[in-house]
């Protein structure tokens, strides 16, 4: 039998809307069993401390568990890998970080590609670092630091996290940005110890376990990475009240696998969103620093995108190399 032609058209366009019909109903019973969140980074730690919160936070709004998954190891590659190629259905998700934007450039053969493989879904908060200074160092001011280290090129010693961390590339984007020399000393471990000893002079460190160093003198603070002052500690100006500009926060969100389908996205960014508008939650991610970052999956793309290309240049200028 032949159909008429307009009546084989219309069953043509229905069965082909039947797939987004069927992703549609799929992505609004969503969860329906656990969502694993892989965090590549090691329990208790900054990061780990807010995929939990945000974690359980899911769970009580989706009504399915978010299991947190440490997956430390490799600059953070080994956990976001894991991520690439778990099946693009919304439940493996990953907490995406600053450091996985500079990875991008810092190693040459990644097994994937982060813009192109991780699907953006939600930005979660900014983390400011704090440029601090053993207080054997003269300068009481960034102004004053910049002098100093101008006039003594090559003698301040800068400590960091490790090659590429963004502590490290924290610092070179200062060095290039102001014409400053200092020498990277990487540190597998605390280096903490050694800047109170002034072994080290320098560290951009991660404001939440900074202060309480900086509050009992023990390190002076001279600036704040973000481009606003920080409410944690709003008599230290941003370094972009001296060096226009400059930002360099340690910044996390979630991402899924490519393909994942558009409506989980939007529900996970929905409900993440309405979390970090709670007051309950903004009180708990201001003890970790932490400042709100919400973002549609589009502007925390565009996000991704101009913070992979930033941080590309940084690498590329200061020669950055991943530690043997």
């Amino acid at each position: 039998m032949t159909l008429p032609r307009r009546k084989f058209l219309r069953l043509a366009v229905a069965a082909a809307a039947l797939p987004a019909y069927a992703r549609n109903v799929w992505a609004e019973s969503y969860p329906v069993r656990p969502v694993h969140l892989i965090v590549p980074i090691a329990p208790s730690l900054t990061p780990d401390i807010l995929a939990r919160l945000i974690g359980q936070r899911l769970s009580e709004t989706l009504g399915q568990p978010f299991i947190i998954e440490n997956r430390p190891g490799g600059d953070q590659t080994i956990g976001t890998e894991i991520v690439t190629r778990a099946a693009p259905d919304g439940y493996t998700l990953l907490l995406a970080t600053a450091a996985c934007a500079v990875n991008a450039s810092l190693y040459d053969h990644l097994n994937y590609n982060f813009i192109r493989d991780i699907a953006p879904a939600v930005g979660l908060v900014r983390v400011p670092l704090v440029m601090e200074v053993n207080p054997s160092v003269p300068a009481k001011t960034l102004p004053e630091f910049i002098d100093y280290a101008k006039a003594n090129p090559g003698k301040i010693n800068m400590a960091s996290g490790g090659n590429g961390s963004p502590q490290h590339v924290a610092g070179e984007l200062f060095k290039m940005m102001t014409g400053i020399d200092m020498v990277h000393i990487p540190y597998r471990g605390n280096m903490l110890p050694d800047l109170m000893a002034g072994q080290v002079q320098v560290y951009f460190g991660p404001l939440p376990s900074s202060i309480g160093f900086i509050q009992s003198g023990k390190l002076r603070a001279l600036a704040v990475t973000s481009a606003a002052r920080s409410q944690s500690l709003p008599d230290v100006p941003a370094i972009a009240e001296f060096v226009p500009g400059f930002e360099a926060d340690a910044w996390y969100g979630l991402g899924a696998p490519a393909g994942t389908p558009v409506p989980i996205a939007d529900k996970l960014n929905i409900a993440v969103n309405d979390a970090l508008a709670d007051p309950g939650i903004k009180a708990k991610l201001a003890e970790l620093g932490a400042q709100p970052m919400p973002l549609t999956p589009a502007e925390f793309g565009k996000f991704i995108v101009d913070e992979t290309e930033k941080w590309g240049k940084v690498v590329k200028f200061a020669g950055i190399k991943p530690a043997s």
